[in-house]
């Protein structure tokens, strides 16, 4: 089954092409920006590079969120189009299951974290085996908050883990543990195993049924539940 998974949930634009669950082929790139304008000729260039044309692939996946508001609506409406032109269904799944997946069979819990600004990060807890398990929920937290709530040994990955490395030692001193600098990009080929099993267990949905989870209401959304008084 030839499938392709896209993310943007960050600042990091990755597409990932596998087939029967092997990688064929990863596009990924960090530049600080999201880099929607090149998403379909990576994609192409993948399919080009690996003999395959778009008609190929049978499937899409992307991270629904939580991350970036624009990043996420600009993967999440490229996938869709590509869906919808084909028929093809789709695989959604969490930004942040996907960042653990960088670290498969940990000996402890991982928890990824991505920063939400504001003081606060995008985090969970999951025990990672072939593919993750949460153990807390996803959900949008000041740092020292979430710390709180952690036992045992836990392994930190992501540019959250990054920015908040001083309080989560002062918090948890030698039961942290911090991934390598390479594992805290997410990257599409993490999510492409994550699209694999939604599709192995039938867990798909149609294009017109994916929908970004934000987690954090954005500005716009904060703006209309609360309108400035006359």
């Amino acid at each position: 089954m030839n499938l392709l998974t896209i993310d943007t949930s960050t600042t990091v634009c990755s597409v990932a092409l596998t087939r029967n669950g092997a990688l064929v082929a990863e596009f990924l790139e960090s530049r600080g920006k999201t880099l929607s304008a090149r998403l379909l000729d990576c994609a192409g260039m993948l399919l080009e590079g690996s003999g395959l044309a778009m008609n190929d692939l049978e499937g899409f996946g992307v991270p629904l969120g939580p991350g970036s508001f624009t990043g996420l609506r600009v993967g999440i409406a490229t996938v869709k189009g590509l869906a919808l032109a084909l028929g093809r269904p789709v695989a959604g799944f969490s930004s942040l299951a996907m960042l653990a997946m960088n670290l498969p069979w940990a000996a402890h819990p991982v928890c990824p974290m991505f920063d939400a600004r504001k003081r606060e990060v995008y985090t969970g807890l999951y025990e990672c085996r072939d593919i993750p398990c949460p153990l807390v929920s996803d959900c949008v937290i000041a740092p020292e908050a979430f710390l709180e709530r952690l036992t045992g040994t836990v392994i930190f990955v992501g540019e959250g883990a990054v920015r908040y490395r001083e309080p989560i030692l002062d918090r948890l001193g030698e039961r942290a543990i911090f991934a390598p600098p390479a594992a805290h990009l997410p990257r599409a080929s993490a999510g492409a195993i994550l699209t694999a099993a939604a599709f192995e267990r039938s867990e798909t949905l149609s294009p017109g049924a994916i929908l970004p989870l934000y987690i954090r209401p954005s500005e716009a959304e904060l703006a209309r539940l609360n309108p400035p008084r006359p």
